[in-house]
């Protein structure tokens, strides 16, 4: 629970009765829940849909997997005992949950609780951003910031498998060989290459889709090197953030605030070129886009197409250094906090 914005000082395990499920709801013994760069922000107070749907306080967390304790009078999919993972707009970070059935499912075969727990925000946006927001041309070529974290790892691994060219973008020499493991055609290392030089040399006339939740450190750069009819995606502004520390850095923030691209809709028709940009936590009232992609994304995992997230585990008591983990940007795949 956190009752203000602040530090990893103010992440604090408190205690409430279990909660009752509705008549169309499932209450989850929570196993896992899964650790977001969003719940970072709603920590600093900062995410904007945390403000509008629950304001303080608030408990992080927007994926869990666990085992079905009760279900409400309505529900018929479910029963207790089974192994389920399931999607919560803020809430995850706790030992009991309640969740619509919509929003509940189904352990799929071959995945751990661990990983479920890490799998539905990430493989959700990254599914969203390529197929429910826009229609990609075959053997298209993609460029992927971030590509060895969670949505980053989720979108290399879709993109393989609709057959795309992918170049993904890694921060650290250490997630090379993970990226490429995913299918990458190419791997960027910008610790040690030059991005921008790369990227040309890759693919001279542009891309056809980058995927890019930097922020201003990237944007307009990115939106530059994309191919005519190219999309720019947007999903989230890491860069204006600090890495680590836990406190807002303002003056950065502001600075990184001036610097994000405004992209003027006269440029971009005469450029060819659109910038699509969502918040998943803003399509809980379109349940409908989740239930078909989570269906889609079982199908794929129990077919072996695609394969769960890499994940790290952390104790739930030590939530705060899962946290500081995440803002380190030197993690790979997904963090998942232990409630067991």
């Amino acid at each position: 629970m956190i009752h203000k914005p602040g530090d990893y000082s103010v992440l604090k395990i408190e205690e409430f009765p279990d909660p009752i499920p509705a008549e169309n709801e499932v209450l989850i013994n929570v196993h896992f829940a899964g650790v977001n760069y969003a719940d970072i922000v709603v920590r600093w107070g900062l995410y904007k849909s945390a403000k509008e749907f629950v304001g303080w306080p608030i408990t992080p967390g927007f994926e869990v997997s666990g085992i079905v304790e009760r279900v409400g009078s309505n529900v018929t999919r479910f029963k207790s005992g089974d192994k389920v993972f399931g999607v919560t707009r803020f809430g995850g970070y706790t030992s009991h949950l309640c969740v619509a059935e919509d929003l509940v499912f189904h352990l799929p075969q071959n995945m751990s609780l661990e990983q479920a727990a890490g799998f539905p925000a990430v493989y959700l946006t990254a599914y969203h951003a390529l197929f429910q927001n826009i229609v990609i041309p075959a053997r298209a070529k993609i460029l992927i910031h971030s590509a060895g974290g969670g949505v980053g790892s989720a979108l290399v691994q879709l993109a393989k498998w609709k057959e795309f060219e992918v170049t993904g973008i890694v921060g650290s020499s250490h997630k090379v060989d993970f990226v490429k493991s995913l299918g990458a055609d190419f791997v960027i290392d910008k610790s040690s290459q030059n991005l921008w030089k790369e990227v040309e040399k890759i693919s001279p006339a542009g891309f056809d889709i980058i995927a890019d939740a930097n922020g201003a450190e990237t944007l307009k750069y990115s939106y530059e090197h994309l191919a005519s009819s190219g999309k720019l995606l947007v999903y989230g502004f890491h860069t204006m953030m600090p890495k680590q520390g836990g406190k807002i850095d303002w003056i950065k923030l502001i600075r990184m605030y001036l610097k994000t691209p405004r992209f003027n809709p006269l440029d971009m028709t005469s450029d060819n070129k659109s910038v699509i940009a969502f918040n998943l936590s803003y399509l809980f009232d379109k349940k409908e886009l989740f239930i078909e992609a989570t269906r889609h994304l079982i199908s794929l995992i129990e077919s072996g197409n695609i394969k769960g997230p890499l994940t790290t585990v952390y104790d739930f008591a030590k939530v705060d250094e899962a946290h500081k983990a995440l803002e380190s940007g030197k993690t790979t795949g997904k963090i998942i906090l232990s409630l067991k």
